[in-house]
Order: C-alpha cells, then structure tokens, then sequence
C-alpha cells in the first residue's frame, strides 16, 4: 500500500504503527520521526512561515478573502506515487492542506485514491483517528493498542493531580498577534493535567481576544504556546512581540509562571504526542 500523509499527525501515527516503508509523501511540517522528512513533500506553504505574527496573520487572511488556498500540491509528484491511500484532514484550513487543496490534483489522476479524512476536536477525537487509520490501513489491532497506549497516559497523569490541594486557572495564548486562546482539545489537556482554563473552550476552535480580558481573567498560569511554533521560534517572537505591559500585574508574571512550550510537538498537532503534552502541563503546574 502507498500511503500519502497530508497532516504531521496522521504521519507520527502511521510510523508508530510500522507503516514508515509505505509512505510515500508528506507535507513540509512532517518532521516526527525525523525519518518522515526524509520522505517526499506533497504540500509547501504559500505564505511564510517565519514571519513575525502580526505579518502572519495578515497574510493568511488576505488569501483567505480572495478564496486563494494556503497551500501549494505538486500533483505531478502525486501522480507519479499513485497514492492507494491519502490521509488529509478538514479541521482548520489555515494548519494543514484540507480536501479542497486536494481537488484540482485528484481531478488530474487517472486512479483515484481512498481519501481518509480526519477532523478531531475533541482528545477522544484524536485517540479514534488512531483506531480510524489502523482500520484504513490493516492495522486495526496495533491501532487499537496505541490508541489505548495514549489513553492510559492521561489517566495516569490525572489520577497523579487528582490529590493535588488546588487547581491554578490557566491561560493559553495559542497566538501573540493578534491574541488567540488554544480551542478544540487544550482546555480538555489543561483539565487532565490538574488546572483550570480560564478562557479556551474544549471542543471549539481557537478565537481572540483583547489584552485586557486576559488580563480580567486573572490567570495563576499563562502558557504561551503559538500554533505550530519551536521553543525556540516562540522565544525569538517574544522578543519581537512583547507581553502586554498591564500583564505585568498579572500573578501568574509576578510569580514567574508564564512558560513556552513546544506547541509544534506536543499541542497543536493532533497527534499522539498530546499525551505527553499533558505530563508537560502536569509538571508546569504541579511542580
């Protein structure tokens, strides 16, 4: 079977079920295990991921008024792998290439190929897309036993909190310019891993806010966590995009609780990795 992985996550799920000698492409983002960037790229952006937020922003709502996509398909390079299997998802069109990128490219195709669409908001969401692309590929069993892998691991981790003598008030800034508060599964992980998000909400995409409602938020925490950022790539836009200067009477400042994480691996993507994502908010807020 050849398999094409249009989302990083279904890519991390397809190599942890044994399945790395069957895809035969990926996106630019697909970079877990690091041999999946070694594998051929389907999809590149058409805006610039490096650009400072603000910039960001802008130009990817300029294309999306003019009903332009976000992403580039090299449906030659479609054509030639003759995919049997193409794993796509249609949650949010600014993260990752949806079916409509898809459309011209199959239109082109001789054959076509089983499309398996994903669009999780919810943890348990995410744990059946694991069971979804074991049944797709043959590997139902492994599937289920990975899925159960993960959904362990937030057991465990909520069972170790449970006794945990107070729950801090969280809030996760999933974009600095303008100000998004993380949505769909974030404040299910902020929940597991013994707090309380004061602004997201579980199963609802991400949306914005101003300064001064975070602020009237109160929050003990603030996880600072840009969608599909590094560590690193968070602290150099920090540098360029300072926190408000009002925050600096929040508690959650004052007591130096305001802390980066690398939301690229282990938040916005969703993927087995947000179990681990919530041992990290466990660790952050029950230290």
């Amino acid at each position: 079977m050849r398999i094409c992985s249009l989302l990083p996550s279904a890519t991390e799920v397809l190599f942890a079920l044994g399945l790395g000698d069957s895809v035969a492409g990926v996106t630019h983002e697909c970079d877990f295990p690091p041999e999946a960037a070694r594998k051929p790229a389907l999809i590149s952006p058409r805006v610039d991921p490096n650009a400072k937020s603000d910039d960001l922003d802008r130009s990817v709502r300029d294309l999306m008024a003019r009903g332009e996509s976000l992403y580039a398909v090299r449906d030659d390079l479609l054509r030639e792998i003759e995919p049997d299997l193409i794993i796509t998802q249609d949650l949010c069109h600014v993260c990752a290439a949806s079916p409509d990128d898809l459309a011209s490219a199959l239109a082109k195709m001789p054959k076509q190929p089983r499309i398996l669409t994903l669009q999780p908001h919810t943890l348990a969401d995410v744990w059946n897309d694991i069971r979804r692309i074991g049944e797709a590929t043959g590997k139902s069993h492994e599937a289920e036993e990975f899925a159960a892998q993960q959904e362990n691991k937030v057991a465990a981790v909520r069972a170790k909190v449970s006794a945990a003598p107070s729950r801090p008030r969280v809030a996760c800034i999933e974009w600095l310019d303008p100000i998004y508060v993380g949505g769909h599964w974030v404040p299910e992980m902020v929940d597991a891993a013994g707090g309380v998000d004061i602004l997201g909400r579980a199963g609802q995409p991400s949306f914005t806010v101003t300064s001064d409602q975070v602020t009237s938020a109160k929050p003990d925490v603030i996880i600072i966590m840009p969608c599909g950022f590094s560590v690193d790539h968070t602290t150099e836009e920090l540098r360029r995009t300072p926190l408000p200067q009002q925050w600096n009477q929040l508690a959650a400042v004052r007591n130096k609780r305001v802390h980066i994480v690398d939301a690229n691996s282990y938040f916005s993507r969703s993927g087995p990795r947000l179990a681990d994502g919530i041992a990290i908010l466990a660790n952050l807020l029950h230290p």
